[in-house]
């Protein structure tokens, strides 16, 4: 709640005080880093104040659940390894979507279908695309085993979700 009120006076202060007009932002970031993992993850957020719409078009998963998240860094010099740690400027504990105590970059689980597809979509009001908390430039990943949402005792449900190696990433940039 406090990341969200933060992230809402920023973009008033941008709006009031600088005039600025915030406009509808949309990013893209287009996956690979795998000989068989590829997609697309486009974000889309009408105003500084509304949620965050993702979009999740993805290939070549092995079925099921995966661990799906931002990381900090939108550095892929070293493929998907290089992109750092969950996005977690309020150093929080790894949690669901959901939940009320969570890292920014944590996004849950996206699932797979019997051939290795993902198509789906779903709102974040925690992550954005405006001012210094945004995720552009940051990286999206997606991991090759479930995301435990911080629910369990493994030792890292609470830092990464116990989400296993990362499959696939790609930068969020501008669209």
């Amino acid at each position: 709640m406090k990341s969200l009120v933060i992230a809402f006076v920023i973009c008033l202060s941008t709006t009031i005080v600088h005039g600025e007009d915030v406009k509808p932002a949309k990013a893209i970031g287009v996956l690979g880093f795998s000989d068989k993992v590829h997609g697309t993850i486009t974000f889309s957020q009408p105003s500084c104040t509304e949620a965050v719409l993702v979009q999740v078009e993805l290939n070549g998963l092995s079925p099921g659940k995966h661990g799906f998240h931002i990381h900090e860094k939108g550095d892929l010099s070293g493929g998907c390894a290089s992109t750092g740690s969950h996005y977690n400027p309020d150093r929080l504990k790894h949690g669901a979507r959901e939940a009320q105590i969570r890292h920014v970059g944590d996004l849950g689980n996206v699932i797979a279908d019997e051939n290795g597809r993902v198509s789906t979509s779903f709102s974040d009001n925690l992550i954005t695309l405006y001012g210094a908390r945004s995720i552009i430039g940051r990286a999206v990943v997606v991991h090759n085993d479930e995301d435990d949402l911080g629910l369990t005792d493994h030792p890292d449900s609470h830092k990464t979700g116990n989400a296993g190696g990362r499959v696939a990433c790609g930068i969020v940039g501008i669209l």
